[in-house]
C-alpha cells in the first residue's frame, strides 16, 4: 500500500504574514493539494503565531475533507486550541523561541508526565496523538509507554546527509545509509509497539525515495521542499510530483 502525503503549507502563511497580507491564502493552498492527491493537509500552530495563525487552523477543519494533522507543543494554550479545533491528528513536537525550524524530535522520555497528559486529553477527544521523535529506541519506548497512537520519526539527520554531493560520495553517503537504518529499524520497533509509523522533516524529491521503500512507514509528511517547487511549477504540479515520488516505492 502507498504511503500518505501530508502536505505542510506552514510556508504559504510564510509568505502572508510577511506582507501580513490576505495572500496567498492558506485555505485556498490546502484545496488545491487535495485536488493534487494530497492524502492530508499538515499545519504547525507556533507558540511564536509566526505563520499559521489561529483562524486558519479553524478556517482548515472547517473546509480540509481529507485528513487534518496539527503540530504544536504540549502546552496548555496549544491543547485548549487542538481540543476546540477537533483535527484528524495533533503531531507533538519539541519547539524553541528562536529556532528557524524545528531542531529535532520531542524528548518524551524527559516529559513523560507533560507528554502523557496532553496524550491522554488528545484521545479522550477521540483525536489520534502522534509524536514527533527521534528514530531512537528510547523515545519510541516512551511514546508507547505514554499511550501514544503514532510516532513520526524525525527524518532531519538523515535528508542532511543526502544534501548535494555530501550524499552520493564518501563520507555522505556512509551516514545517509546510517541514518536510513536507524529509521527503518525504529519503524520496525515502532510497528513492534502496535504504534502507526509516519516520517518527516526535511525531506525532498531526491531522497524521499529510499524512505518510501520502508514499507512500514504509512505516512509522510513533507512541506518546505514541495512549497519551494511550486514557485516554478505550480502547486498542484509540486503536490503530484511528490506523490509520484511516493509511489515509486517497489
Amino acid at each position: 500500500m502507498t504511503a500518505r502525503l501530508n502536505v505542510n503549507i506552514d510556508h504559504v502563511a510564510t509568505v502572508r504574514q510577511a506582507r501580513r497580507a490576505p495572500e496567498p491564502s492558506v485555505i485556498a493552498a490546502a484545496m488545491v493539494c487535495e485536488q493534487a492527491g494530497a492524502d492530508g493537509i499538515t499545519v504547525h500552530l507556533r507558540g511564536d503565531r509566526r505563520h499559521i495563525q489561529d483562524l486558519d487552523v479553524e478556517l482548515l477543519r472547517k473546509s480540509v475533507t481529507t485528513y487534518l494533522n496539527l503540530e504544536m507543543a504540549a502546552t496548555d494554550e496549544m491543547l485548549e486550541i487542538a481540543l476546540a479545533a477537533k483535527p484528524d491528528a495533533v503531531s507533538l513536537v519539541a519547539e524553541k523561541p528562536n529556532e528557524i525550524t524545528t531542531e529535532g524530535g520531542l524528548d518524551v522520555k524527559t516529559n513523560l508526565s507533560v507528554v502523557r497528559s496532553t496524550v491522554s486529553s488528545l484521545l479522550q477527544a477521540k483525536i489520534l496523538p502522534s509524536l514527533f521523535i527521534d528514530p531512537d529506541p528510547q523515545q519510541i519506548e516512551a511514546a508507547r509507554e505514554v499511550g501514544a497512537q503514532q510516532v513520526e520519526l524525525c527524518t532531519a539527520a538523515y535528508a542532511e546527509a543526502t544534501l548535494g554531493a555530501r550524499g552520493i560520495h564518501g563520507e555522505g553517503a556512509a551516514h545517509a545509509a546510517h541514518e536510513l537504518r536507524r529509521l527503518r529499524d525504529g519503524a520496525e520497533l515502532a510497528t513492534q509497539y502496535g504504534l502507526n509509523v509516519a516520517a518527516g522533516h526535511g525531506l525532498t524529491y531526491r531522497n524521499v525515495g529510499a524512505l518510501a521503500e520502508i514499507k512500514l512507514i504509512t505516512e509522510f509528511n513533507i512541506g518546505h521542499n514541495i512549497i519551494a517547487r511550486a514557485i516554478f511549477v505550480g502547486l498542484e504540479n509540486a503536490v503530484r510530483e511528490m506523490r509520484a515520488a511516493i509511489r515509486s516505492r517497489k
